[in-house]
């Protein structure tokens, strides 16, 4: 692999419906054939995802790309499960093409909960040390022959210059409505700073949608979809983007992360931050004023 990857166009997805849904099961899975199949609210854009049943859900990936982590995430997941102080999805049945639909598939567990945010976490705090500890769990784990960053999880885990071009395009489109300069200084920081090449787990995508709450606590992590061995920077995103000040402080002291790492995880978040904004130029709704909020935090390193 070099050490700026291609990620070559956007995916072409495909379409999904509940139709196709019940077909796909009553042909491959006939015991489960008389179960309600009725779509997930939010189920995201890498994979299509329905409800089967009271506590099964169907997830069928919405382009080739994405249906690279099948065999992954059934592979690990069941691995990497009984070693984590929280409950992840594993898989129950593995899909084949059929009824049109083109990709493998997978019949999961529902794991109950609310996607995380701001206003439901009930202890900012203590949420950020129950996040850390999954982390350092998940780091915890043997990565020998773990899956290296590729295109099965878009280079999540490998270098931030796999970015570097999108960052500068979404520089370039808000000059002008932010602090470029001190933006641009932070990215290239990021990209500098070096990482000592040693594999360890991370999710890929610690997002406030994979994080679901009971309770206002953290009570599951789901989609690992871009899960992998490697730098393990891409999960610190999130402390940005959701956590408060002081729950970052927390979370880094828990999970002693040091500068460089630190550094590296910041330049993840402003890339994600950046595209955000870019498509957001002159919009005044919540995704527009969020990002500008959560780039206010990453830009001022409080």
């Amino acid at each position: 692999m070099s050490s700026t990857p291609d990620l070559g166009p956007l995916p072409r997805r495909v379409t999904v419906d509940v139709d196709q849904v019940r077909r796909l099961v009553a042909d491959q899975f006939p015991h489960w054939a008389g179960l309600p199949v009725r779509p997930v609210a939010k189920s995201g854009w890498d994979n299509f995802t329905f409800h089967l049943g009271a506590d099964m859900v169907a997830r069928l990936p919405s382009a080739s790309e994405y249906a690279l982590a099948v065999g992954k995430e059934r592979r690990w997941l069941p691995a990497l499960a009984p070693r984590l102080p929280l409950p992840i999805p594993v898989p129950l049945a593995k899909g084949e093409p059929g009824a049109d639909y083109p990709f493998e598939w997978s019949v999961y567990r529902w794991l109950p909960g609310r996607p995380a945010s701001a206003d439901r976490i009930s202890d900012p705090v203590g949420f950020a040390l129950d996040l850390a500890g999954f982390l350092a769990a998940l780091r915890s784990i043997d990565a020998a022959d773990g899956p290296q960053p590729g295109k099965h999880n878009w280079f999540r885990g490998a270098t931030l210059r796999t970015y570097d071009a999108q960052a500068r395009r979404a520089l370039a489109t808000v000059d002008g409505h932010i602090d470029v300069e001190l933006a641009r200084e932070i990215w290239q920081a990021a990209l500098d700073t070096p990482w000592d090449g040693v594999d360890v787990w991370f999710h890929g995508d610690i997002a406030p949608g994979n994080l679901l709450l009971d309770n206002g606590k953290l009570a599951a992590v789901i989609d690992f979809g871009t899960c992998g061995v490697g730098d393990p920077s891409c999960d610190l995103a999130i402390t940005w983007t959701l956590l408060t000040a002081d729950g970052r402080r927390a979370f880094r002291e828990h999970l002693a992360i040091d500068d460089p790492t630190w550094a590296r995880g910041r330049g993840w978040a402003l890339w994600k931050t950046l595209v955000t904004c870019a498509r957001t130029v002159g919009r005044q709704d919540e995704e527009a004023v969020n990002a500008r909020r959560v780039l206010g935090a990453i830009c001022s390193g409080t």
